[in-house]
């Protein structure tokens, strides 16, 4: 039985100095429970709902630690208790099911004269009409339902007649409340729009950034992919929020939508504060634009007004299609093109160790792409724009590819950049090393912001060809703590940790590991190349391995020696002996032995039964990589480059091709030649190919 609010202890000035949990008799820690369960969710409103805190953050957490505590001490075991907030057992997938009433689309455009025709239609049918207009939330769409007040279940809104079931993933977003407060009806189902708040969104961003991750598009993205988790703690710590903002079904009713809109927030639902109530068409457009000048203002994206038919009679009149309301319309505002803010400057540590400055913007359109943040190449770059954070700017894609800050076009710090570029690696703590306008993490392979490019990297077509271990997979080892400290990790892993993972079975766990133990020992070219040295990509991995013959060779060499190779100048020699000086590398360079990997040392030796010949490769071979292949080519004498060209004498097209190079091959009149026919050459220059 729920206690009287106003004699709970835990509501104003709460005691936090608790007594033993052993202490307690099991009737009196029942009590302090629901005592507390009562104070929390009250809490919870006056916080996230009603933005009105009256305890501080550390007394909320003191609160809910007690709470966690007597519950397991007692075993108190309550669906409805906030301590589910904090997530549960992840499920395998989501169950479908059916709306208590139809969830359907909206009408919409962002032309006024639809709008008219709107209300030209509505008055025709139903007489003069008022209307209620709310802010076109860009979320995702939930129904919740409650009975006697509790909640019971919440989906998706899928295809608006069944949706997923989405109900532990719900019960952790804190602003949607379990139990719902004053007098609620016996049965509810309420629309609501689960968003994540744009300061939240760009937090967020920012770690993702700082990880070496790819940042979500828009917090609509980043909230659909956060909805659909399989794992609900994953959802709880992500920052969602949500509005509601219609009745889908209830056992009391309301005479008119704005009815409803007094009403939900006596039980605790969250509706938005800038829902209004206006006499007619010409208020409805004058709402719109008042909501677009306010855009900015918001902490949560909109992309429009809903105009709805206040009424409810009159609503019911008006009915539906089989795919939208006929008494609502929403006015969509012009999408942000070109020009937006910049609401955060992160510093990303790539696969080399470079830090890259990057703007994280509003979401703008930019050639029909959605673009959220920009590079801003280094601090030099930073300085020269004179950009900060606030500022709004012109981003274009440079290359049509790669967005970057074009210029300030509303500068807020005055021309100046207050951004202070970080002394040491921000995810790391490694010192910073200055090259000119360029930034590097002194960390190495040893830096967890690198460890995800240089695990993919290792395992991708420029490095060792792991087949299946892609940036995908790469990115779920991490997530689940495979991957915590360098590539070594990777030969640590066994058939139980894979099959235990989501989307994992004992076949695709064994031919990963298969993938794995083959390379153990890699062709020595193919191990410099996987290693992620800067500068170092096949061709000069294979005149390394020619050069030095080994390993320890390669590492041991100073300057000079590395300059005498082809291929290699000062800088990338330079890059080599910082890379191999780092204690870090070489501290992975080790463990990567200790877990079994054995570069091969390389003939160094070689023949000249190539000279003269200049070899292109395209698509997979079947005999041999095309690692080995262009290192057979170069190791007697020939050439093995990336691209045609009129020197090239030979195009060795394996199976799926590039079309570029074929194209190129034509134009220049370079011969075509498969596997087979590459084989039969090597013979008869007597090249021994087995």
């Amino acid at each position: 039985m729920a206690s009287d609010l106003d004699e709970n202890p835990f509501l104003r000035e709460p005691p936090t100095d608790f007594e033993s949990v052993e202490e307690l008799s099991a009737t009196a820690a029942r009590e302090q429970a629901e005592q507390l369960r009562e104070a929390i969710r009250h809490h919870d409103r006056r916080y996230y709902v009603e933005s009105d805190p009256v305890i501080a953050d550390r007394t909320y957490d003191a609160l809910l630690s007690r709470l966690e505590a007597l519950e397991a001490a007692f075993d108190l075991d309550d669906e409805d208790s906030p301590t589910r907030r904090v997530g549960g057992e992840p499920v395998e997938e989501f169950d479908t099911v059916e709306h208590v009433a139809p969830m359907l689309s909206i009408d919409q455009s962002g032309d006024a004269e639809e709008v008219y025709e709107f209300d030209e239609r509505v008055r025709g049918e139903v007489g003069p009409v008022e209307y209620v207009c709310e802010p076109k939330f860009d979320g995702v769409s939930i129904e919740v339902v409650y009975e006697d007040g509790r909640l019971i279940r919440a989906a998706t809104r899928g295809d608006g007649q069944e949706g997923d079931d989405v109900t532990r993933n719900v019960r952790t977003i804190r602003s949607i409340p379990q139990v719902l407060s004053g007098d609620p009806p016996e049965f509810l189902a309420v629309r609501g729009e689960v968003f994540m708040p744009r300061d939240a969104f760009q937090a967020y961003n920012r770690e993702r950034v700082e990880r070496g991750e790819d940042p979500f598009a828009n917090p609509r993205n980043a909230t659909a992919g956060t909805i659909r988790q399989h794992d609900p703690a994953v959802v709880a710590d992500r920052p969602l929020d949500c509005f509601f903002f219609e009745v889908l079904d209830s056992s009391d009713g309301w005479a008119t939508r704005w009815e409803e809109d007094q009403a939900l927030p006596e039980y605790g639902l969250k509706v938005n504060e800038h829902t209004e109530r206006v006499d007619g068409i010409e208020d409805a457009l004058a709402y719109r634009e008042e909501m677009l000048e306010r855009r900015d203002e918001l902490n949560y994206e909109i992309d429009g007004i809903v105009i709805k038919v206040d009424d409810a009679d009159k609503r019911e009149r008006l009915g539906a299609t089989a795919r939208h309301y006929r008494w609502a319309f929403a006015y969509k505002f012009p999408a942000r093109t070109e020009v937006t803010t910049v609401r955060e400057i992160a510093v990303q540590v790539g696969r080399t160790g470079r830090l890259t400055p990057v703007a994280l913007l509003d979401p703008v359109d930019v050639g029909g792409v959605t673009v959220s943040r920009a590079s801003l190449h280094n601090p030099e770059e930073i300085a020269d724009l004179g950009v900060d954070v606030g500022d709004k700017v012109r981003v274009e894609r440079a290359g049509d590819v790669i967005p970057q800050v074009a210029e300030v076009v509303e500068d807020e710090v005055h021309g100046e950049s207050h951004f202070e570029f970080p002394e040491t690696c921000p995810v790391c703590s490694s010192p910073i090393e200055r090259d000119g306008p360029m930034a590097y993490c002194t960390g190495g392979l040893a830096c967890t912001a690198q460890l995800r490019e240089s695990v993919v990297h290792y395992g991708g077509d420029d490095g060792l060809d792991i087949e299946g271990l892609g940036e995908r997979t790469v990115r779920q080892f991490i997530d689940e703590g495979l991957l915590t400290d360098s590539v070594a990790d990777l030969y640590e892993i066994d058939a139980d940790e894979l099959v235990a993972l989501e989307g994992w079975g004992e076949r695709s766990a064994e031919n990963l590991l298969a993938e794995l133990d083959a390379t153990k020992e890699p062709p020595l070219a193919d191990f410099l190349a996987a290693l992620g040295i800067p500068h170092v990509g096949a061709a000069t991995a294979r005149e390394l391995a020619r050069e030095f013959g080994t390993l320890d060779a390669v590492i041991d060499a100073d300057a000079e020696a590395l300059e005498a190779v082809p291929d290699v100048g000062s800088v990338v020699a330079g890059q080599i002996r910082d890379f191999f000086d780092s204690a870090a590398n070489r501290a992975v360079v080790a463990d990567l032995r200790d877990h079994g990997v054995d570069p091969q040392d390389a003939d160094v030796e070689g023949g000249d039964e190539l000279a003269g010949l200049t070899v292109v490769f395209t698509g997979s071979l079947s005999e041999h990589t095309r690692s080995e292949a262009q290192a057979l080519v170069e190791d007697h004498g020939g050439s093995a480059t990336s691209s045609v060209s009129g020197n090239t004498d030979y195009l060795v097209a394996g199976e799926n091709p590039g079309q570029s190079k074929r194209s190129d091959a034509d134009d220049e009149g370079v011969p075509v030649i498969d596997e087979a026919e590459f084989e039969e050459l090597l013979e008869e220059r007597g090249i021994d190919i087995e």
